[in-house]
């Protein structure tokens, strides 16, 4: 039985810690991480497009990350202050 209690405890632990190491609920760092996930995805695909004809999406690859990394410039800045 301890074995299962472990295994729940890690479960657990997985679950909320990192998430709070991040001053965030799990909703919240799942919200966060979804929309980083999107944006990347629609960022891969976008530069895709622009490898098979470059006079399309010009700059929405960069764009898309250049915005990602102020946004979590910004979220870790406020971790910082918090």
């Amino acid at each position: 039985m301890a074995t299962g209690t472990a295994l729940r405890r890690n479960l657990l632990a997985a679950f909320v810690e990192h998430p709070a190491s991040a001053g965030e609920s799990y909703g919240q760092h799942c919200r966060r991480a979804l929309r980083v996930s999107w944006t990347l995805a629609a960022a891969s695909m976008a530069a895709l497009v622009h490898a098979l004809v470059p006079a399309w999406c010009t700059t929405r690859a960069s764009d898309a990350v250049f915005e990602l990394h102020d946004d979590l410039q910004r979220v870790r800045a406020s971790q910082e202050t918090a």
